[in-house]
């Protein structure tokens, strides 16, 4: 059973990880923001149905009933959606200036940053987060800083949106326990899809001909991502092990360098390589202790 876990996460990271390719390549015909726009509006007519199954079958889906507990869950579910709005559309502008694979590595940070964060809220720390956290510098570092000892522009926009996933996984870890995690991924990809398209259609060219050229890299950010890949993690999280399903979904980042290699034919110079090499083990450090 654990074996069948640990391989649907798997799957699920190696979708994650390709989808970096796949919005690189959808940013050939569409804008960044048409791109998310239109691929999280996918991603929440996939999970339509299954919060109706879901609802049918159950009953109410929102475990708190005082009106002002319910208008707290609703505040904290609008912010997810503008905390997932701005992560993905940081993402998607930085990946116009860096390559798939090095963008894969810092998102990833944030299982970096949500126990350091953590300090703010009392969470009390261990050595190895601080092990972690070095490693994961150090790695990005080698992977991103130029010759002036800055970050080049695409990657500081990948960190920023590495920060804001930061504090969209604090507020997940909030919200799950008190309401059904379909309605809570429903609420936050339709807001997400509503605020890129807004921005979409105020700042960029939106055509249908141009959805239609990039229609494999949106159907796969959409589908495959943003639908399949999260109903994926739910089912396998029921029965993983948290530690097991932490490791396993930070290779997403390894992924996403091999898709950059493999379809993109992105280089890495060793230098990079091992940076990557000391961020991932930054990651898998500061998961297994704090889960």
């Amino acid at each position: 059973m654990k074996f069948r876990s640990d391989l649907i996460l798997l799957v699920a990271a190696v979708i994650w990880g390709f989808a970096f390719v796949a919005q690189r390549i959808g940013m050939n015909y569409v804008g960044p923001f048409t791109y998310n726009g239109v691929r999280f509006t996918m991603g929440t007519l996939i999970l339509l149905p299954f919060l109706f199954a879901k609802a049918s079958k159950s009953g109410p889906l929102l475990k708190i009933s005082h009106p002002a507990d319910r208008r707290k869950i609703m505040i904290g579910s609008l912010m997810t959606g503008l905390l997932l709005f701005g992560g993905v559309a940081l993402q998607q502008l930085g990946l116009q200036q860096t390559s798939a694979g090095k963008a894969g590595f810092i998102t990833g940070l944030y299982v970096v940053f949500v126990p350091i964060v953590g300090l703010l809220f009392g969470q009390r720390s261990h050595l190895t987060m601080w092990i972690g956290a070095v490693l994961s510098v150090a790695g990005l570092y080698l992977l991103s800083m130029t010759s002036g000892f800055s970050l080049a522009p695409g990657d500081k926009l990948v960190l920023y949106c590495a920060i804001v996933f930061t504090f969209h996984v604090l507020f997940i870890a909030w919200l799950s326990p008190l309401m059904d995690s379909f309605l809570l991924a429903v609420i936050q990809f339709s807001i997400c899809a509503i605020l890129n398209l807004m921005v979409a259609f105020s700042t960029e060219s939106v055509t249908a001909g141009s959805i239609m050229q990039a229609w494999l890299p949106i159907a796969y950010g959409g589908i495959l991502s943003v639908g399949v890949a999260y109903t994926l993690q739910v089912i396998a999280q029921k029965t993983a092990h948290p530690t097991h399903a932490s490791i396993i979904l930070s290779l997403e980042a390894v992924f996403a360098v091999a898709g950059g290699w493999l379809i993109l034919h992105e280089q890495l110079t060793q230098r990079m390589i091992f940076g990557c090499m000391l961020m991932l083990g930054g990651m898998i450090v500061v998961q297994v202790r704090t889960k």
